[in-house]
């Protein structure tokens, strides 16, 4: 028997805008809210299922320097330009990590400065 990944916490200043942008990218739902403000969002079937959920845990700490974990996300039902282009709208901006300008991907930051990278679409 192996452990799986079931949750994953992150450490922000406004996680009701943090759990919006994120549930919006990913086309999750918010599961629970508790009471000290923080926002666990996963697929509409919930916790439990393949996909870890998230929880947005308050902090009033800044964010400084760059995640030692990040998100790697690709569209499911369009191409790379199209998704990058929504998730611009969404909120996400572009980052600066270090990257050549020939990478196959896009470097973003959310709403907070989280980075992520948009991947090209996978297809099956």
């Amino acid at each position: 028997m192996a452990s799986r990944i079931s949750e994953l916490i992150i450490a922000c200043r406004d996680p009701e805008r943090l759990a919006a942008f994120w549930c919006e990218v990913l086309g999750f739902v918010v599961l629970d809210v508790e009471d000290d403000g923080s926002v666990e969002i996963g697929p509409q079937e919930g916790f439990g299922g393949l996909q870890p959920t998230l929880i947005f845990s308050p902090t009033t700490e800044p964010k400084v320097g760059l995640l030692r974990l990040h998100f790697d996300v690709n569209a499911t039902d369009r191409d790379q330009d199209a998704e990058l282009e929504r998730l611009l709208k969404l909120g996400a901006r572009p980052a600066d990590v270090g990257q050549t300008g020939e990478e196959p991907w896009h470097v973003l930051a959310d709403p907070e400065g989280n980075e992520f990278c948009l991947l090209r679409a996978r297809l099956s």
